[in-house]
């Protein structure tokens, strides 16, 4: 479980593919010497399990589900990612609840400056409108954010200074593919619903 308070950059050392998956190496000097084996990371939002681990590098196995859920699959060498360690008990929650089990992939459509703050317009696939609300909670790339508006098949979001700083989501361009998870709680509300709809 995390908060999708990004703790650092980390930069793509590597990555190898190989019977339908792949491996991923990421370099960073904060998180290299602390992380243990088999601990979870959320990597641009995805919760991958530390496999291996030497210096400031540490690796992720990323299996096909994930590759077609996620961006994960296109990262290259050099290219930086958000890094989030896993809630531990008693750990302050800054965010939202976040899993790590990305929803789908959508892009970055428009961004927009304001003074020194960002308004970024998302898309996203019809079938997820119903999770999406004005003041609402997703996760972008492992990023808490409040929904500012919902249009038809795009989101918008407001980056504070700190925001556009500190993550991936200040320099990813018009274009960029991005990962998303829907709220928890608005995911089960909807199963909910469905079920009675169906018993009715």
């Amino acid at each position: 479980m995390f908060t999708g308070l990004v703790q650092a950059f980390g930069t793509v050392r590597r990555t190898e593919e190989g019977r339908g998956g792949r491996t991923i190496v990421i370099t960073e000097p904060g998180f290299g010497p602390k992380v243990e084996l088999g601990e979870s990371i959320a990597v641009n939002g995805a919760c991958l399990t530390v496999v291996s681990r030497e210096g400031d590098d540490f690796a992720f196995q990323v299996g096909p589900e994930t590759l077609d859920k996620t961006s994960l699959g296109a990262l290259t060498m050099g290219e930086r990612v958000n890094l989030e360690r896993a809630l531990l008990a008693g750990d302050p929650i800054g965010g939202h609840f976040v899993t790590g089990h990305i929803d789908t992939a959508g892009a970055i459509l428009e961004k927009h400056q304001n003074g020194d703050w960002l308004t970024v317009w998302f898309s996203f696939p019809a079938n997820f409108g119903e999770l999406l609300v004005p003041k609402g909670s997703i996760a972008v790339d492992g990023v808490s954010l409040t929904v500012v508006a919902v249009e038809k098949e795009r989101f918008s979001v407001m980056l504070i200074p700190f925001t556009r700083d500190h993550t991936t989501l200040g320099t990813k361009q018009p274009g960029a593919t991005v990962n998303l998870e829907f709220d928890l709680l608005a995911k089960h509300v909807r199963k909910l619903v469905q079920n009675m709809t169906v018993t009715i």
